[in-house]
């Protein structure tokens, strides 16, 4: 039987990673899309709402949600507020510096 090579702690592959500037650029752009994706997956699972249940309060697939939750898809908007609708939160955008 094959040993399992041993796992490599995503720090240490995300510094490796981000030694190169362009790769470091790239990933600092997405955060924000992240951060969205992550916050309306927290607030789904806080509420234990299914995937297939958020989208019929939305009147959408679930596949759309799949889609979106799986960074497949960027959300539109509307289609944040209809969520935060559809999960009773609310919309706040804020900037900071960088």
């Amino acid at each position: 039987m094959k040993k399992r090579p041993e796992a490599i702690p995503w720090e240490q592959v995300k510094k490796e990673l981000f030694r190169d500037p362009k790769v470091k650029k790239a990933y600092e752009d997405l955060q924000p899309e992240f951060a969205i994706i992550q916050a309306l997956i927290d607030a789904r699972v806080k509420k234990k709402i299914s995937q297939e249940d958020l989208a019929k309060r939305m009147g959408t697939g679930q596949a759309v949600i799949s889609r979106l939750e799986n960074a497949n898809a960027s959300p539109s908007l509307s289609l944040i507020k209809r969520l935060a609708n559809a999960l009773n939160l609310k919309v706040e955008l804020k900037f900071t510096p960088r």
